[in-house]
């Protein structure tokens, strides 16, 4: 028997998986809306076994997502420098390329640069408060200029670049809009790709210039920082925030001791995993879990099933800021693990204990049930997160 893949949110749990979806078992069938018939798999283990195995394949070419999609060019092969989307030997060769410009001494200066950043939303927001919409006033501009500070995009343009990048994660945007947005941020990219080959910085893509990766790789690989690194790092910042809370005893216990930030960065991202899911093929007939998996089929694995799963996590359902996550997989697992995770990490935890140090009294402006949900994209977080505090 065959279904497809549970995507609704409760609004009096909205940071539970969607109901039904641990009920599945480790691995079932699972109905695509494209007519093609694979695999779901559920529990940690088994995750963690498909992420690492070469007989996967994450090449868009081949898969099948387990939603509908109307972006268009999903089912093409990666352009040059997409390595996100591409299997070993061309994600290997961009990979280590990436690896090599995130050095120690590059994340020690975007720490410093991340603190001030988010000190400067923070003021902001103090001055224009009692009150803000914390996805516009914190969760998204902090991620997009980090951004601008990795790739190096000048003061002066940060404006037009940021414009241009919000129009393409418009949630309610037209395909019309959404081309014309990639065609701006597209050539801006361009643009930013030919000023640092002419005239180097002390950035990720002036460091890359150095190679031999054409002006085509360049603009693509900056198009994956983006995508990595804005949506989601926005994400976490505001549900996380919305879940802190939602469990005044746990945002306490950080507003306390902010040593514990990394710790409860993790617990976070564990209890959260706002990317659903993600999807391999298989190049070959194989067994999984005592199933035959024929070659061609999709294998979607639920990252918020996983990081609930009882047998890795006890009483996983409990935001508990103090446990042990080792082993999550809000990043991925194996050879595609987010590359830009430690980033990611230090964003989290420089703004979310810099934000209940600055306002104590923080809390909702609106009932938790009228938060409005981003259950219509394929990153999970909040719209909105109307929120207030004591003058």
């Amino acid at each position: 028997m065959t279904s497809s893949l549970p995507t609704g949110r409760s609004v009096e749990r909205p940071f539970d998986p969607p109901a039904g979806l641990r009920e599945r078992g480790p691995l079932s069938r699972l109905s695509y809306p494209d007519g093609h018939e694979g695999w779901l798999v559920t529990s940690h283990a088994l995750v963690r076994e498909v992420l690492a195995d070469p007989r996967f394949s994450i090449r868009p070419e081949l898969r099948h997502l387990p939603v509908p999609t109307a972006t268009p060019g999903s089912d093409r092969p990666a352009p040059p420098g997409l390595f996100v989307a591409m299997d070993p030997p061309e994600h290997t060769r961009y990979r280590h390329l990436l690896t090599g410009q995130f050095t120690v001494r590059r994340m020690r200066l975007l720490t410093q640069q991340i603190q001030d950043i988010t000190a400067e939303h923070l003021d902001a927001m103090e001055q224009a408060g009692p009150a803000a919409d914390l996805v516009t006033a914190l969760a998204q501009p902090v991620p997009a200029q980090v951004i601008c500070e990795l790739l190096g995009v000048p003061y002066a343009a940060r404006a037009r670049f940021q414009d241009h990048v919000f129009e393409l994660f418009r949630l309610d945007a037209t395909p019309g809009e959404m081309a014309a947005a990639y065609a701006a941020v597209h050539g801006f990219m361009g643009e930013l790709v030919r000023d640092k080959r002419a005239d180097p910085t002390d950035d990720l893509l002036s460091g890359l210039t150095a190679g031999d990766l054409t002006d085509e790789e360049l603009v693509n690989i900056g198009f994956a920082l983006l995508g990595a690194g804005l949506d989601t790092t926005a994400n976490m910042l505001a549900l996380g925030t919305f879940a802190l809370l939602s469990h005044p005893g746990q945002l306490e216990l950080l507003r306390r001791d902010p040593s514990t930030a990394d710790r409860a960065i993790e617990e976070l991202l564990r209890y959260l995993s706002i990317i659903p899911f993600t999807v391999r093929t298989a190049l070959e007939d194989l067994e999984l879990a005592g199933e035959q998996i024929k070659a061609g089929e999709a294998v979607t694995v639920s990252v918020p099933a996983a990081n609930r799963d009882p047998a890795q996590f006890a009483d996983p359902d409990t935001l508990d800021l103090l446990r042990s996550t080792a082993g999550h997989v809000a990043f991925g697992h194996g050879i595609h693990q987010c590359l830009g995770q430690q980033l990611a990490r230090v964003e989290l935890q420089v703004a979310l204990p810099a934000l209940i140090a600055r306002f104590p009294t923080l809390r909702l402006a609106i009932p938790a049930t009228d938060v409005p949900l981003r259950t219509d994209t394929l990153i999970y977080g909040v719209h909105s997160l109307p929120v207030t505090w004591e003058v």
